[in-house]
Parts: structure tokens; sequence; C-alpha cells
């Protein structure tokens, strides 16, 4: 990309993700965060894929993982969405 003096210059940028509407998906399950429980946790339990805690990140509107382990915060868990 061109830069001000014209010169050609690399320009870093983070791509977004929209996060998908959850709101008719069918819920699995809710679950009540223990002390200290972590998502990947969660999501292994419930999904047998550590790695698709996005999916729960989603489900219930949060970009930050962080916001799901909060103790006693109710986790919505979807079924699976295709």
């Amino acid at each position: 990309m061109p830069g001000p003096d014209g010169v050609p210059r690399e320009v870093a940028y983070t791509r977004r993700r929209g996060i998908p509407d959850y709101t008719d998906q069918p819920v699995l399950a809710e679950h009540r965060v223990a002390d200290q429980q972590r998502l990947d946790v969660i999501t292994a339990l419930y999904a047998g894929d550590p790695e698709r805690f996005w999916v729960l990140c989603d489900a219930n509107t949060v970009l930050s993982p962080a916001e799901l382990e909060q103790p006693s915060r109710i986790i919505r868990i979807p079924l699976a969405k295709e």
C-alpha cells in the first residue's frame, strides 16, 4: 500500500470475525462454572474437543473466554451447529 509519501509500505491489520447468531440455536445444556474451572475443560466435557472453546464464546455472545470462566456463571452449551 502506498504511504503518504508515495513509497510502498506493508500495512499490518487484524481480520475481524463476526459472532454468529445463536438466539434460535437449541441448547444442549446449561453449565454452572465451578471455582477455577477453565473453559477448555468445559468444552472438552461437552464437545469432546477443548480447542472448540470459541463455540461457547459465540453461543454466549462474549469475545473473551475469560468472561465465561467466572465462578457461578451459567454458560449455554449449544447443540452442534452445522
